[in-house]
C-alpha cells in the first residue's frame, strides 16, 4: 500500500511505531465484532481453502485470518500474510508463533505483489482496498497471481452506509463527510464485484453484514474522533460539537445509542 495520502494510519507512508499498539487494539476489537465474525465465516466457507493449497492474505494486519488459512491448507499447504506495516507484521509473526501456526509473513505491497504469476490457490484481502487510491490496480494484481481455478475473497467497508444516532440532522452530513474522508476509497464495499469482473474474474457470491459498535468500548472514541475532525475542518461549531458528545453519552447510558457501518464481501474465481 504505497498511497501517501494521510487518510489512514494503516498507510505504509504513515506507519509509526508509536501507534502500533493502537492499530493492534483497533484490529482486535474489529475481529471481535459479531458482524465481522459472521461475514468472515461466510467468506471462508465459500472460499473453501483446502489442504495442500497456497494461500495469500493481502494486508494481513495482525495475521488472524492468515492463521485461519494456514489451518485450512494444512497439511502440505502454505499460508502467507503480506503486510507492509512492520509493527503489525511483527505482531502477526509473534502471535502465529505463540499459536503454533505455520503461517508466515512477508513485507509487500498490494499494488505490486512480490509473487510470480498464477502461483496462488486462494487469496484473502480484507479492508485494504478502502485505503488505496487505485483499488482496481490491486485487484488486477490479485488476478495475476491467482492460478486458473483459484479463488479470491474480498471484504471491505462502504462508508456511505455510516449511521449514527443520536445526532442533530444539521450535523449528520458533516459527520458523514469526515467518516468518508478517513478512507482513500470510501465506497470500496459496493465496488468489489465491479473490480473483480474488470480483472477478468468470475463472481461466485456476494455477502454483507452490519457492524454494530458497542458504545461502551468502541463508539465513544469514534464519536469523539469524528466530532473533533468535523470541528477542526469547520464543518460544525463548538456548540454542535458539545451537543453531539453529550447526546451520545446520554443515549449510551440509557441503551439508545446506535453506530453502524456495512461491511461487504465478494467471492470470485479465475476462470480456467
Amino acid at each position: 500500500m504505497t498511497d501517501p495520502r494521510p487518510t489512514s494510519a494503516f498507510h505504509t507512508a504513515n506507519a509509526d511505531p508509536a501507534v502500533t499498539d493502537r492499530l493492534v487494539a483497533a484490529l482486535d476489537v474489529q475481529a471481535g465484532n459479531a458482524g465481522v465474525r459472521r461475514l468472515r465465516g461466510w467468506a471462508h466457507e465459500r472460499l473453501g481453502a483446502r489442504p495442500g493449497e497456497r494461500a495469500l492474505d493481502v494486508g494481513c494486519g495482525t495475521g488472524s485470518e492468515t492463521r485461519v488459512l494456514a489451518d485450512a491448507v494444512a497439511p502440505g499447504g502454505v499460508a502467507t500474510g503480506l503486510e507492509p506495516n512492520p509493527g503489525l507484521r511483527a505482531v502477526a509473526g509473534r502471535r502465529a508463533a505463540e499459536a503454533g501456526s505455520t503461517a508466515r509473513f512477508l513485507d509487500g505491497d498490494a499494488l505490486a505483489l512480490p509473487l510470480p504469476d498464477a502461483g496462488v490457490d486462494v487469496l484473502w484481502c480484507e479492508r485494504v482496498l478502502q485505503h488505496l487510491d487505485d483499488p482496481a490496480r490491486a485487484v488486477a494484481e490479485f488476478a495475476r497471481v491467482l492460478r486458473p481455478g483459484g479463488r479470491i475473497a474480498l471484504l471491505d467497508t462502504d462508508w456511505s452506509t455510516f449511521v449514527l444516532h443520536p445526532a442533530d440532522p444539521g450535523i449528520r452530513p458533516a459527520l458523514a463527510t469526515v467518516a468518508r474522508a478517513n478512507a482513500a476509497t470510501p465506497d470500496a464495499g459496493r465496488r468489489l464485484a465491479d473490480w473483480l469482473t474488470a480483472a477478468g474474474l468470475g463472481v461466485d457470491g456476494l455477502g454483507a453484514d452490519v457492524l454494530l459498535h458497542d458504545p461502551r468500548t468502541v463508539s465513544g472514541p469514534i464519536v469523539e474522533r469524528l466530532g473533533a475532525q468535523a470541528l477542526q475542518r469547520g464543518l460544525i461549531d463548538e456548540e454542535q460539537h458539545e451537543r453531539l458528545l453529550a447526546g451520545a453519552e446520554e443515549a449510551a447510558a440509557r441503551g439508545a445509542f446506535h453506530l453502524s457501518v456495512t461491511l461487504f464481501a465478494a467471492v470470485a474465481h479465475r476462470p480456467r
